[in-house]
């Protein structure tokens, strides 16, 4: 990898971690920024899948006062978490790669439009503000199913998850955004385990990629105070919605 690469997934990795905080879309940036490199599509997911554990890593240190007293609950959501994370590991391995190349503009189309049409994670916890604190019967299955998908793919499976736990737990948006942190994070450190033992990750551009998205995961919430997150989220939907369609004209040109 010449510097100018590593240097350019350096960058992409910030931008993600950035989109990643905004709207839960770092893949949206981290994924194609890999091809870009002439990174096969496979492999580039199980690089970025890879490169994003060090963003887990981040965000849940960070998290420990929102975890206090949570313990109990996310065992079983953790639990589900590893099924899920490693159903979705299986399940890209067997994908050919001409197939996954198919595949791949519509998972990124399908995540922009949740981007759109969630609403956003402040607004989802202002509106379930003092409803009781116990768990739905069914969100390990939910949580189970996200899993696999982010075990896959991942775009978007932090927003998914987010708004099912906002909608599900009746806490707040800091505790219910540190649960999130746990429960995907062990997704993708799951099915990351799986890409290291059973798939090819390209190491010289996972560790670019691994220094950007640690430092924007750092910068995102700062910024996120101070911007107006409606908007920014809107035009990186936009944005996901107009790479699915130029990935889909690749795949299906």
């Amino acid at each position: 990898m010449s510097p100018w690469e590593f240097g350019f997934l350096v960058l992409a990795g910030i931008g993600a971690g950035l989109t990643g905080s905004i709207a839960g879309l770092a893949s949206l940036i981290s994924y194609p920024a890999l091809l870009a490199t002439g990174i096969p599509p496979v492999t580039a997911n199980v690089t970025n899948t890879a490169a994003l554990v060090t963003v887990g890593i981040g965000s849940v240190s960070a998290s420990r006062p929102e975890l206090r007293g949570q313990g109990r609950r996310l065992v079983p959501l953790a639990a589900a978490a590893v099924l899920g994370g490693v159903t979705g590991a299986v399940l890209l391995l067997l994908t050919p790669s001409e197939a996954f190349e198919r595949i791949v503009p519509w998972l990124i189309g399908g995540a922009s439009l949740a981007i759109l049409v969630v609403r956003p994670p402040r607004e989802l916890a202002e509106a379930h503000v003092g409803r009781p604190h116990r768990d739905q019967w069914w969100l390990p299955g939910a949580i189970f199913l996200i899993s696999i998908y982010g075990g896959y793919f991942g775009a978007a499976a932090g927003v998914l998850m987010l708004a099912t736990f906002l909608l599900t737990t009746g806490e707040g948006l800091p505790r219910s955004n540190a649960m999130r942190n746990v429960i995907l994070g062990v997704a993708n450190t799951v099915a990351a385990i799986g890409f290291v033992l059973f798939a090819s990750i390209a190491w010289s551009a996972a560790l670019p990629l691994a220094i950007g998205l640690f430092l924007g995961s750092l910068l995102g919430p700062r910024i996120v105070r101070r911007a107006p997150q409606t908007a920014l989220r809107r035009v990186i939907a936009l944005a996901g919605l107009g790479l699915a369609v130029y990935l889909g004209v690749e795949a299906y040109g």
